[in-house]
Formats: C-alpha cells, sequence, structure tokens
C-alpha cells in the first residue's frame, strides 16, 4: 500500500495528541477531532491522561500472567528519552507563536520529567510476598536472575550503567533515599531507570508541538466513521478511549480511579523526589513528584461513567498515603479529581489496524483504520511507543514491520478470542 498522507486522528488526549505530533513532525498532514479542548493549552481536561499520575514503571506494574504488557512497557520506557527530546522546545510554549502559553496557563507548562528512580514498598508479610511474587517473574520474564531474599545492594552504588532493572534495598538504604519514609515497612525495591513525567505539561507541549508542526484541531465529537466520509483521509486513527467502542466493535470499558494533588507547606517535610509505590495492606499506593508537591493515587472502581470523588476514595488514600509517608498530614490538599480509564478485554491495547470485521459499519470510509486504544492505566507511560507503531503503519500500511510487543497488542487477537469461544 501506499503512504497514507492524510491523516484523521480520533481523540486528543495523550495517545491521539503523541501520534499527532509524530506524524505531522514526518510530513503527514494530520487533523485531530476532539469534542473536549476545554483544559489549558486546549488539552481535553475531562480525559484520564489530565488526571493520571504520570509513571513510566514497567517493572513496578509488572504482574505474573501478563508478559506482553510486560514487554510493550519496557519498549515505551526505552522510547521516552527521545520523544522528550523532540518536545523540549514546546515545553514552555511556542515563544511568539500561536498557541504559546500566557500566565493564565500554570499547568501544562515547565519541565515534562519530575523524576527518576522508583521505590516498591511492601508493608507487611502478606504485602512482601505479593511484591516478590511479581518481581520474581518480571525478571524471569526478561530473561534475568531473580534476587534472593538475602540480596540487598546500596542503590548508592548502583547506577543504570550497571544494567540493574530491579535492586532489593534495605530500610536503611530506602531512608537514605527518601528520608521521610516511615522505617515501618517489610521490604523494598528501586528501580533506577524508571520515573515520572507531568502528565498535563506532556498534554501542552504535545498540543503545541502538533499545532506547531502543521497538526489541525477540531473540535468536534465522531459517532461514526461515516462521519469522515468525503473528507479525502488516506488513513483513521481511533485514539477515543471508552469512545473508540462507537466506531469499532473492540471493548472498551471506562475504570474509575481516583487522585489528589497535595502540595508541601512551609516548614512541611519536604516530598519524596523518587516515584513511591507501595502495597498496603493490599491496597496499591502511588506518591508521584511535582513541583512542590505529590500526587496521589490510585483507587479502581468499575463504576460506568461515574466521575465523582467519593468520601471512602478520599479517605483511603489519605490513609495509606500516610502509613508510607507520615509527613503528608501536614500539606495543603489543593485537588481532589476522577478519572475514567479506558480498559481493554484483556489490559492490552490495541494497536494496529482494525479488520474490517471489527468495524461498526463493516466497511471503511478510509484505506487504513488503526487503533490506538484501550491502554486503560498506563496511557500516558504507553504513548510513546504507541505512536512509534502508528507511524509505522501509516507509513507502511497494514503490513508494516513491527516489534513483537507492538504485534501482540494488534486488535486482530480479538477476533481469535471470538473464534476459539465458538469453537469451544
Amino acid at each position: 500500500m501506499a503512504e497514507a498522507r492524510k491523516v484523521a486522528v480520533v481523540g486528543g488526549s495523550v495517545i491521539g495528541l503523541t501520534i499527532a505530533f509524530r506524524a505531522a513532525r514526518a510530513g503527514f498532514e494530520v487533523t485531530v477531532f476532539d469534542p473536549d479542548d476545554s483544559g489549558p493549552a486546549g488539552v481535553p481536561s475531562r480525559s484520564a491522561a489530565w488526571v493520571a499520575g504520570g509513571m513510566l514503571a514497567p517493572y513496578s506494574e509488572a504482574w505474573p500472567g501478563e508478559p506482553e504488557a510486560l514487554h510493550l512497557g519496557l519498549e515505551a520506557l526505552a522510547a521516552w528519552p527521545a520523544l522528550l527530546e523532540e518536545l523540549a522546545e514546546y515545553e514552555k510554549g511556542t515563544p511568539g507563536g500561536e498557541g504559546a502559553a500566557g500566565d493564565a496557563d500554570p499547568w501544562t507548562r515547565g519541565r515534562i520529567l519530575t523524576s527518576t528512580g522508583c521505590l516498591l514498598l511492601g508493608c507487611d508479610d502478606a504485602d512482601t510476598r505479593d511484591l516478590n511474587l511479581a518481581l520474581d517473574w518480571a525478571l524471569e520474564t526478561t530473561g534475568r536472575e531473580p534476587q534472593s531474599g538475602a540480596d540487598t545492594v546500596d542503590p548508592a552504588t548502583l547506577g543504570e550503567a550497571a544494567d540493574q532493572p530491579v535492586v532489593r534495598i534495605t530500610r536503611r538504604h530506602m531512608r537514605a533515599l527518601e528520608p521521610g519514609l516511615t522505617g515501618q515497612i517489610r521490604s523494598a525495591y528501586y528501580m533506577p531507570g524508571e520515573g515520572s513525567i507531568d502528565n498535563r505539561r506532556l498534554l501542552g507541549a504535545l498540543r503545541r508541538g502538533a499545532a506547531a508542526e502543521g497538526g489541525m484541531f477540531v473540535r468536534r465529537r465522531i459517532d461514526a466513521l461515516g462521519d469522515l466520509a468525503g473528507e479525502g483521509f488516506d488513513a483513521i486513527v481511533i485514539a477515543a478511549g471508552e469512545g473508540s467502542t462507537r466506531l469499532t466493535k473492540l471493548p472498551v470499558r471506562n475504570v474509575k480511579g481516583e487522585v489528589l494533588r497535595i502540595f508541601e507547606r512551609p516548614g512541611c517535610e519536604p516530598a519524596p523526589t523518587h516515584v513511591v509505590r507501595a502495597q498496603v495492606r493490599g491496597r496499591p499506593l502511588y506518591l508521584v513528584p511535582r513541583d512542590g508537591g505529590l500526587v496521589v493515587g490510585a483507587t479502581q472502581y468499575e463504576h460506568g461513567e461515574d466521575r465523582q470523588v467519593t468520601v471512602a476514595g478520599v479517605r483511603d488514600l489519605l490513609a495509606d498515603a500516610e502509613t508510607v509517608f507520615p509527613a503528608i498530614g501536614e500539606y495543603e490538599l489543593r485537588e481532589t479529581i476522577a478519572g475514567l480509564r479506558p480498559m481493554s478485554a484483556d489490559n492490552l491495547p490495541y494497536i494496529g489496524p482494525i479488520p474490517q470485521e471489527l468495524l461498526r459499519s463493516g466497511e471503511s470510509v478510509a484505506p487504513l483504520v488503526i487503533a490506538a486504544t484501550g491502554h486503560g492505566r498506563n496511557g500516558v507511560a504507553l504513548s510513546s511507543v504507541t505512536a512509534e507503531a502508528i507511524l509505522a503503519y501509516l507509513e507502511g500500511g497494514a503490513d508494516a514491520v513491527v516489534s513483537e510487543a507492538v504485534a501482540a497488542a494488534h486488535p486482530a487477537r480479538m477476533m481469535r478470542g471470538e473464534k476459539g469461544r465458538e469453537g469451544k
């Protein structure tokens, strides 16, 4: 197939914006369709990416039985330095150009990368068993030796050059890295190659960068592929999160997550400078650095379209956060917000050309219709590798060569699943 030149991206959150930025930069004529441009710099403030913690943490997220997700996450982590380098000129706005951020836009300007290094903590014996199980499986899956219970290493003697993605450390070493953390921790791991980004600054930089590269933005809801008929698109990219189900038969559902934004006050213990993830009596918790504060999450509920922040959710997040970082009680609680994460049927996103059988209309209004949806809680982290993959399909067509990790996320796997169930 000839290279597609005129591209529609349906969905203007982090996945759609990253694709638009990379494609426009590569010379494609890109138009982004999204009904929500209510946030600063025109980014969608109702999207999951606006609420997100922004962690880049594939080993910390690993869970037995999901090897494809782990490999895709590792590929995404490796792709982030190049993407951040491309976005550097748009972090603080586009000087003198359309979309330049002014003083009225405090959220989407500034350095995108907020921290390097991640601590993963277990608060009791059961939490420790869960973490050991997950990390041993992740290391084995990636061809590395699991660490024995006696293996503890001072992270100060270790860098990424040592090629150690996961390091077991003692509580003393944990406190050396983050003095404000509680000593009542049973187990601690350090991931030197992981980290976090400011999701809102990322969204702003992507929007400004895509516009500067020639991308167009249309505030419009697309309810069916036929809405784009006659507009001459060579390719349509579906990056609409849960809204992708209006356009395709790919199963995507909403999973609610609540997040707190907490900021230091004078005299407070300084916030951690590394990402801190923990299991607190079986509940997952993360503390993600931001300038002068933290993002705290995350609850997870199957509540459909419910975006309301609950008293119980805030209570549990604060109680668990105080267990790990006691000084947080003196911080200012500045924002409580809930987002809807677009989850796939198997916790792996849909990335790649969509078979005709999985389109709602049964036929396409463009030669190439590509999925980039269903990223769940990892939309920000996976945006780098997703954009690379979609660019490969735009340049090479449906038969483009992609990595094994990306190929595993192809939407056609849903058809194989359906056929398997029918045969039983």
